[in-house]
């Protein structure tokens, strides 16, 4: 019978050279299978999940270009650029519902954007315009509107998750939206549009209403939402609905200043009938 293993003499000689040449086994041999795909450890992802977050970057683009514009004294294209912004922000979240392509990573991007396109831009925009007359209070009311902001937004986030909220809560916001606080905060430069001269009486009485906009935005009182409205509309309302839409664009391209400083003072109009709806429900 063979023995297993070779018997071990020890007074054969050994070669170093061949004691050396030995390779070491391989630590990640090669697979058997040639022609066998590599494993991919991460999921494609489709085209449809990145769409509402392309919107939402096209927006923190034009409320940085919105900055840009006013520190250049380009303060119509600077309202444009905030005014689109706001747009594009109301499109984001419903392009994901369409698309069915809501995520985490998106809701959190979409709240960045929105301090940068409604807190950040509007108050440099407003302190280019007029604020820095007052120099350091004018600064001060500039960074306190942003910090409202910031501050709206991040109570909005925790909100989200009280699973406690009655049915009808979607039909209002607590306080006014970032994107409306934005449109409201620029009043006093549609009123320059339309004549208002700027001075140190102009600067003072901004900072006033900015911050009396600041305090809305934090403020706990319900504003509209809007959310379900248009959801389902009555056949006979269509035609006259869709005319009112198309005058309101005419208007709007024709004499923007006129319309946006209308349209914020029905907004702050609507304010206390929406704490009135809020209380009977």
């Amino acid at each position: 019978m063979k023995a297993p293993f070779p018997e071990f003499d020890p007074k054969a000689k050994v070669d170093p050279k061949a004691a050396t040449s030995v390779e070491p086994p391989e630590l990640f041999p090669p697979d058997d299978d040639e022609g066998t795909e590599p494993i991919h450890r991460l999921r494609d992802v489709p085209f449809r999940m990145l769409v509402p977050n392309l919107i939402t970057l096209g927006a923190i683009c034009s409320g940085l270009t919105a900055v840009r514009l006013a520190w250049e004294s380009r303060f119509e294209l600077a309202v444009i650029a905030i005014v689109f912004a706001a747009i594009l922000d109301a499109l984001d979240g419903r392009v994901a519902r369409i698309l069915k392509s809501s995520s985490s990573f998106g809701e959190q991007m979409d709240s960045l954007a929105d301090f940068v396109n409604f807190g950040v831009a509007p108050a440099l925009v407003m302190y280019l315009w007029v604020l820095k007359d007052m120099r350091t209070l004018g600064w001060a009311v500039a960074l306190i509107f942003a910090i409202c902001g910031c501050l709206r937004l991040a109570r909005f986030n925790v909100m989200l998750e009280d699973p406690d909220k009655p049915d009808w809560s979607v039909d209002f916001f607590t306080g006014v939206p970032s994107p409306a606080g934005a449109l409201l905060a620029l009043l006093p430069l549609y009123l320059g549009q339309l004549g208002l001269e700027r001075g140190i009486g102009v600067a003072a009485l901004s900072s006033i209403y900015l911050l009396f906009v600041g305090f809305l935005m934090v403020s706990s009182l319900p504003t509209w939402s809007g959310k379900r409205a248009g959801q389902r509309i009555s056949r006979r309302l269509v035609v006259p609905l869709m005319l009112g839409l198309l005058i309101a664009v005419v208007l709007l391209f024709s004499y923007p200043w006129a319309v946006l400083s209308v349209v914020c003072i029905a907004y702050l109009a609507t304010i206390p009938f929406s704490v009135r709806d809020q209380s009977r429900r």
